[in-house]
């Protein structure tokens, strides 16, 4: 064993009886006085799994029971500098296990696993070289505008009257998809997983609640290990129509107690929040472009704040597909400069409709070295950015979701709509300010946004001299405007938007 890596049994058997997922297999793990057990699963051609993630070093005894009965000794030797265990939440930000900080920078190829080899392989290279540590993508494959290619397997296999048998995964698929995560974690991406979402043509989202439970059951039996993995419950969960809020608490605990290792587990929506208040919750996961209220749902759910979709840089005539690189960027800093963090996406027309949200490919865009170098200087910073200013918070109203699935989706969305607060409505219109954070006394950043200022001054505190920069997040470019500053200085802007300044102590 190797800590921070996923430890596996093989075991050779004969094929179970009856389900191919609820099979008798589960093995506990002893280091010193601290035990484990997790459940194995069957890989087909008659062999079964058991799957570890070791998280300290030491001697392990294992006993494997159930259908396979087998013991043994195995010792854990220290994480090498590339592995650094799963990413936890710290107060209102991430950490790896070990102490190393995580910022999330990611960005969203939703039906990744489902596209040809070939198409993969332009995308892994393309996310080699981009700034991305984690990508939002489905287990499920995904219908919708293009993206309509049928893929080349699918998470189970059908019965004889030609209906998904939850009980048979096929295997070839599961094994494709772990390929895919595995190619990712190497890389130092993490893997957002969608387990849920409504753009769906082949019956997946129409499943009953107990088939659902019998797929996250073996998912979760054969990816839990990965310590690259995070538990997202749904691509936007309140247009899954057919499932009450009722039905998500109950996959959202599911999902916890099956989960022995605790992987960081949200759930992402289209109009309405999900409650990120509750226990099994670790982070809010929105969708939303109100960059401004990110310190106020910080403030309310005490939790770090993702805006896993704010829009997507491109050009197609969807509303959410066609912002400007500027305003992608912009919304990076928005976010940032407020303690949360931003998800990017792009939606580029392209003759065959292979568009990076949906598909991969490459990157057609402008505003990725862009976010890049925010990144880097967040990285540099000798801390987490906190909002510099206290936030006002607004009570919401109680949702409750229609039951029962139906028939008209279109309805569904209106319904969904006409449900909405006042406040829901008006976290999607663009609203003008100037963003402030702060790591305590260390930093001061003020980042103006849309805003073009020429004048401006930035309030800094008295006993400390501050070495001011100007940003231009578009340009790339820093510029010191100012040597020992300190309480209130004046600045001369170039009055153009996209423009920050850095105050660092000296």
């Amino acid at each position: 064993m190797r800590q921070y890596e996923m430890f596996e049994l093989t075991f050779q058997g004969k094929e179970p009886e009856g389900s191919y997922v609820k099979v008798d297999l589960q093995a506990r793990f002893r280091c010193e006085e601290n035990s484990w057990t997790v459940k194995g699963f069957y890989a087909g051609s008659g062999t079964y799994k058991v799957r570890f993630l070791p998280r300290q070093t030491g001697v392990y005894e294992w006993e494997v029971t159930g259908m396979i009965q087998a013991s043994g000794q195995e010792a854990c030797v220290p994480a090498d500098n590339k592995h650094h265990g799963m990413v936890r939440t710290e107060g209102m930000h991430f950490v790896y296990e070990d102490g190393t900080t995580y910022l999330p920078f990611g960005t969203t190829v939703y039906a990744l696993a489902h596209q040809p080899e070939r198409l993969i392989a332009q995308t892994m290279d393309t996310l080699k070289e981009s700034p991305f540590n984690k990508v939002r993508h489905c287990i499920f494959p995904k219908h919708y505008l293009y993206n309509r290619n049928e893929p080349q397997f699918f998470p189970f296999k059908k019965d004889g009257q030609g209906n998904w048998d939850v009980n048979r995964p096929c295997m070839k698929f599961w094994e494709h998809f772990e390929a895919v995560v595995e190619q990712l974690g190497g890389m130092g991406i993490e893997t957002d997983l969608i387990l849920f979402h409504s753009y769906d043509r082949w019956g997946f989202s129409l499943l009953t609640m107990d088939e659902w439970k019998i797929y996250l059951d073996y998912a979760i039996r054969r990816l839990a290990a990965y310590p690259c993995i995070w538990w997202s419950l749904a691509n936007e969960y309140d247009l899954l129509f057919n499932r009450t809020i009722e039905d998500w608490y109950e996959i959202e605990e599911y999902v916890a107690e099956e989960d022995p290792y605790g992987h960081l587990l949200s759930n992402h929506n289209c109009v309405h929040f999900y409650d990120f208040a509750r226990g099994n919750i670790t982070h809010c996961s929105v969708q939303s472009s109100g960059m401004y209220k990110a310190a106020v749902w910080r403030e309310r759910y005490k939790k770090p704040l993702i805006y896993d979709e704010c829009c997507y840089e491109g050009n197609i005539f969807m509303p959410w597909g066609n912002i400007s690189a500027f305003e992608m960027v912009n919304r990076f800093w928005c976010g940032v400069s407020l303690g949360a963090y931003v998800t990017h996406g792009e939606t580029y027309l392209s003759g065959d409709e292979v568009l990076w949200w949906a598909k991969g490919g490459v990157l057609k865009g402008e505003s990725v070295p862009r976010i890049g170098f925010l990144k880097e200087i967040l990285y540099s910073l000798p801390g987490h950015l906190e909002p510099w200013q206290e936030p006002v918070d607004v009570d919401l109203t109680e949702i409750n979701l229609t039951a029962g699935t139906l028939a008209d989706p279109n309805e569904g969305f209106k319904r969904l709509y006409l449900s909405a607060t006042d406040e829901d409505r008006e976290i999607s219109a663009a609203k003008e300010t100037t963003y402030y954070g702060h790591c305590k006394d260390e930093v001061f950043l003020k980042y103006f946004a849309r805003q073009c200022v020429a004048q401006t001054t930035i309030e800094l505190p008295k006993d400390r001299n501050y070495r001011i920069e100007m940003i231009d997040v578009w340009e790339m470019t820093t510029t010191v405007i100012a040597e020992n500053a300190s309480g209130t200085t004046a600045l001369n802007l170039p009055g153009k938007e996209g423009i920050a300044v850095l105050a660092t102590a000296k």
